[in-house]
């Protein structure tokens, strides 16, 4: 039905008869000629209808707007007053011979104009309209193009393209898991994966040693932004490579899409470990286009009469901390109080805070309500330790040093964007050297997950110093994202023994849950290592969008459902009694307990 894409005219076409498909973006009658601008997924380009040929301007004088028709006409240069710089086909028009309606279009439901207002239900309900749209449309062929991408440069490195089962059993991933009722086995159930991390370290075992695939993941979790019940990973798996090595290679990918694809030269990404990106930043993923540093001044302030800063400044597990923020001190006290507010939400009970006027007159040059508490030379000190200068201002965290950490670091992202210290620009790196396991209530907690392997440990050493181990992990980070996280894993079977005793599972759930793996581990497992990153999250990114919603064909709302196909449903009760499922009704939230 077309020879060419609207896109794709260019003034090479000049004198060529071209048919054309496409919707109708919009349609200006300018009293006795008719202009559309025809759109396909390729672009805009502009058609003209002059009333000589009158059945054919009769039909363009039918049109509205999302009419699908396809056009016949003859490729001319534009006159040079009408040229359009600002659109890829505005040297050039199609002056049109013949109009076909292919399928009329009802009143729309949704803005389609490039400044939309649509709200997110009715863009998720109507999703076949709101990706028409180009910035939707552009979206989904440059997701397409780093997909393409991805696949050559793995092709050229030697990775196979494996698919691993969307049927397994549960696994312990830190979040829950999609249930599939088995017909054929009666009271069991498959789930759906949140990853394919167990099959692509059986592939390994299997000699397939460079595995990666584009997989569909699955997690029912609360959801956020850049998060989705289904979601895509690029999943990537190596036999006798290192850390170092695997980090070398997936830098290399990461590096060649931004230069292929945005014509963006990241360069080499540093290193970083996590303690100091949380001593730092306050986060294990700091965006560095932020130039706000937490600083510590527990040593400072740990004799001064001031309990809230000497209390947590003489407790193990407590943090003094402050940001010094270049020019803060044109803050307005309303402004500051609201920043107050705003670390309550991560567990600070207030903000301190110290303007800067005249650095170099120490104690006599701020202006702070705590002032008072602090001795000229504590002051003095603290301004030297963070550089202060004139007009600047200072925010103070005292408490446990979580809740500092956590404080500070979300104050620190939202400073930078307020104030505009955030810059627009690249700031890839590594994040390294996690601890292996975060205690809760006495429980250790895979920070990973249970088959990251500790760095340079026995099971033994392991054994005796669970809450100082290092794990031989690595996230890699882009401004302020984690693009993706990966890890050496265990081989050795009674280091994955050793592991699961340490987070509580025992023996016999070890062998119900894991007996596959841990019997496979038996039979000269390589070393092994790999990455998995969110294909959405760095679609998200490198498009610019706000959300992965944004850069997906048919996501789900932010309570995991479709509007679209009104998702999920009610399952057909012959099915159920098939499957020998009898459904519950919950209790009501207002009924009394008896």
């Amino acid at each position: 039905m077309r020879s060419h894409y609207c896109g794709d005219i260019n003034t090479s076409h000049v004198g060529e008869e071209v048919t054309l498909v496409g919707w109708v973006n919009r349609r200006r009658d300018l009293g006795g000629v008719i202009f559309l601008d025809l759109r396909d997924r390729e672009g805009l380009l502009q058609v003209v209808y002059d009333p000589d040929l009158e059945d054919v301007f009769a039909t363009a004088s039918k049109l509205r707007n999302e009419f699908c028709v396809q056009v016949k006409g003859l490729v001319r240069n534009r006159p040079q007053s009408q040229v359009n710089a600002g659109m890829r086909t505005g040297e050039v028009e199609v002056l049109g011979k013949d109009l076909t309606i292919v399928n009329a279009a009802a009143p729309l439901p949704l803005n389609m104009d490039d400044h939309q207002t649509n709200s997110e239900e009715a863009r998720l309900k109507y999703r076949y309209l709101d990706l028409r749209r180009p910035e939707m449309n552009q979206r989904l062929i440059f997701r397409s193009k780093v997909t393409a991408a991805v696949r050559r440069f793995m092709d050229t490195q030697g990775f196979l393209d494996i698919e691993t089962p969307m049927l397994t059993r549960a696994t312990p991933e830190g979040a829950r898991d999609y249930l599939v009722p088995s017909r054929t086995h009666s009271d069991k159930f498959f789930a759906l994966p949140q990853s394919p991390q167990l099959f692509k370290q059986l592939l390994m075992m299997s000699g397939f040693d460079r595995y990666y695939q584009i997989v569909k993941c699955f997690r029912d979790e609360d959801l956020r932004a850049d998060r989705q019940p289904e979601f895509t990973q690029i999943d990537i798996e190596t036999s006798f490579m290192s850390a170092d090595q695997v980090m070398a290679k997936t830098e290399e990918l990461v590096v060649s899409l931004f230069d292929e694809l945005l014509d963006v030269q990241l360069g080499k990404f540093p290193k970083m470990s996590y303690a100091d990106a949380m001593r730092r930043f306050g986060s294990d993923k700091p965006d560095l286009r932020n130039p706000l540093e937490l600083v510590d001044v527990a040593d400072l302030v740990k004799d001064v009469e001031f309990k809230v800063f000497a209390g947590p400044a003489n407790d193990a597990k407590g943090r003094v901390a402050v940001i010094c923020v270049p020019g803060g001190a044109s803050l307005s006290r309303k402004q500051i109080d609201g920043y107050g507010k705003y670390v309550e939400v991560y567990g600070a009970r207030g903000l301190a805070w110290m303007k800067i006027n005249d650095a170099s007159a120490g104690f006599d040059g701020v202006q702070s309500p705590i002032a008072k508490f602090l001795s000229p030379e504590v002051v003095v000190e603290l301004l030297a330790r963070v550089n202060a200068k004139d007009g600047d201002i200072i925010f103070f965290g005292a408490d446990k040093a979580n809740v500092v950490t956590d404080a500070l670091g979300a104050l620190r992202l939202k400073l930078g964007e307020d104030l505009g210290l955030t810059e627009d620009s690249w700031k890839p790196l590594w994040v390294v050297d996690f601890p292996m396991f975060e205690e809760v209530d006495g429980q250790f907690h895979a920070l990973h997950h249970p088959f990251t392997a500790p760095r340079d440990m026995t099971p033994e050493e392991l054994a005796a110093d669970p809450a100082n181990a290092i794990s031989n992990a690595y996230d890699m980070v882009l401004n302020g994202c984690e693009l993706g996280g990966g890890s050496v894993r265990i081989h050795d079977q009674a280091m994955q023994a050793q592991v699961f005793k340490l987070l509580g599972i025992s023996d016999e759930e070890a062998q119900e849950k894991f007996g596959f793996l841990l019997e496979a581990l038996r039979y000269g497992t390589p070393p092994h290592a790999g990455l998995a990153f969110g294909l959405d999250r760095m679609i998200m990114l490198m498009t610019g969008a706000s959300s992965i919603r944004d850069v997906m064909a048919f996501p789900k709302t932010t309570t995991a459902a479709c509007p679209l196909t009104d998702a999920p449903g009610f399952a057909n009760p012959e099915q159920l009694q098939e499957l020998g499922i009898e459904l519950l009704k919950k209790a009501s939230q207002d009924s009394e307990e008896v």
